[in-house]
């Protein structure tokens, strides 16, 4: 018999039988609680900025945002552009916001996201939206599974989705002057390479950060918050650049 299978030399460790299962089955329940107060807030601030967008599109409400079909006013550009700043202060304030804060800032990123989402429950039919969402949310669901059951190591992706990203950002600011149907198709299908790996990607980055002890604790809650935040926004990418391709326009 060997010396680990041998329980009698175990026991005086306090490794008896069972007792190293036991804390495997207590990490696993740890990891799958953690995940899932991610997707509670992806769902709850996906959930906001819907209702957000309805209120705007369908209420007056949105005429303190939008002056005309697309056409904001200036609240609506404060509101269009107040999620980027919010951004900022979370990824440079992380240390030192308390964690009211840091849930305070992701609740005002999503609410103010529905503002410009409210522009395409506009220019979309309702029945398009709602399919598009729905294709949206089975493949970011089997992208985020993947990328959270695949015994793969994806850190080497981060670099080159990044700056795929950056990349996406760059040219969608010259096409906003070339106005270029052309460009404009290829940055859709560029995007959806880009957001749907860093779906996968964020997912087993979440999942490493709590199996390496970074998501214990007081950071635990930081952990979720930023995930969320990093899933919800490759979700709402993934739903846009879908919408333009597969949505019906209002006519």
């Amino acid at each position: 018999m060997s010396w680990w299978n041998d329980n009698s030399r175990l026991a005086p460790y306090g490794f008896g039988p069972g007792t190293l299962s036991r804390s495997q089955v207590a990490f696993d329940a740890g990891l799958r609680a953690h995940m899932i107060g991610v997707y509670n807030y992806l769902m709850l601030g996906l959930a906001l900025s819907g209702t957000v967008a309805y209120a705007v599109a369908n209420t007056p409400l949105g005429d303190l945002f939008y002056s005309g079909p697309r056409e904001l006013t200036p609240l609506g550009w404060v509101a269009l552009l107040a999620p980027l700043g919010l951004i900022l202060i979370a990824s440079f304030g992380a240390q030192s916001l308390s964690p009211a804060g840091l849930q305070g800032i992701y609740w005002g990123i999503t609410a103010l996201q529905g503002v410009g989402l409210a522009a395409l429950l506009q220019a979309y039919t309702g029945e398009s939206v709602t399919r598009v969402f729905f294709i949206t949310a089975a493949a970011f669901g089997a992208l985020s599974l993947w990328g959270y059951t695949t015994r793969s190591s994806l850190s080497g992706w981060g670099s080159f989705l990044l700056m795929g990203l950056v990349g996406l950002i760059l040219a969608s600011l010259v096409n906003l002057f070339l106005a270029s149907s052309a460009l404009q198709f290829t940055i859709t299908i560029i995007g959806l390479f880009v957001f749907a790996g860093l779906t996968a990607w964020d997912t087993q980055r979440i999942k490493e950060e709590y199996v390496a002890g970074l998501a214990h604790g007081d950071a635990a809650l930081t952990s979720k918050v930023f995930g969320a935040l990093s899933l919800y926004l490759n979700f709402l990418n993934l739903f846009q650049l879908l919408l333009s391709l597969l949505g019906q326009r209002e006519e």
